[in-house]
């Protein structure tokens, strides 16, 4: 059974143009990040590993502009995003659920992880506000992953083993992950700290995390990405 799929339009490896379109898909957000999220972050996390330094630039750069719901300029990664899809090749990725009730990830072999990363990234960022820094939460920890199995992939993913049966609440909870990055208590994700409350403390643990204030130069951006993530997303939820 399909659980989800994703679609990605590009351009076949012996073309000089390097072009990128979505096509249609089955994927559920609800409750985010839901499948549909789970299938992006493991696409994400699959390609974006093998990009070089520059494209890790880009990306970081273009994570943040979608995350806010900013329009990108293009091209980006070498690629530029195309609404038609002739003269494109078409990869498709699923999730699926298995005869004994266990989920796997079928992804497509691919040349280039360009058109895969930014696919899933220009699909995470059409979803609405609440639901996309949901998803970018869930995509950046992706970005961290350094591995080649699909099963190690879904249980860094879902926070859980992809042994036993898929269950929507398997999935982190973007909330208390939110809550636990800026320390605050994650007993009740019902009863969340006022807005000036989270800015404040944003603004403090961003200090620290500065190499010029102690923090590691090597883990400083990731710090700082996961650090402004949780800030907009109880920030989102206290204002929804």
């Amino acid at each position: 059974m399909i659980l989800a799929e994703f679609n990605v339009w590009h351009s076949r490896p012996a073309v000089p143009t390097r072009r990128v379109a979505l096509g249609d898909d089955k994927l559920n957000f609800d409750p985010t990040p839901g499948s549909g999220g789970l299938l992006l972050a493991a696409v994400l996390a699959t390609h974006a590993q093998q990009l070089d330094d520059d494209g890790n630039a880009d990306l970081s750069q273009l994570m943040n502009l979608l995350e806010q719901g900013a329009r990108s300029p293009q091209p980006r990664l070498r690629h530029r995003l195309q609404r038609d899809r002739i003269g494109l090749t078409r990869s498709t990725h699923r999730l699926v659920s298995m005869s004994n009730g266990n989920i796997a990830l079928e992804l497509a072999p691919s040349d280039r992880p360009e058109p895969h990363v930014l696919a899933a990234l220009y699909r995470a960022s059409q979803q609405p506000s609440r639901t996309r820094r949901s998803l970018f939460t869930l995509l950046r920890s992706a970005r961290r992953w350094r591995g080649q199995d699909n099963r190690d992939l879904l249980s860094y993913l879902a926070g859980d083993s992809s042994e036993i049966p898929w269950k929507g609440h398997q999935i982190v909870d973007p909330v208390i992950w939110a809550l636990e990055v800026l320390g605050f208590p994650t007993e009740s994700s019902t009863e969340l700290p006022d807005s000036r409350q989270v800015r404040r403390t944003f603004r403090r643990k961003l200090r620290s995390a500065h190499p010029d204030h102690g923090g590691s130069a090597s883990e400083a951006s990731g710090r700082i990405e996961a650090l402004t993530a949780a800030r907009n997303i109880l920030v989102d939820r206290r204002s929804a």
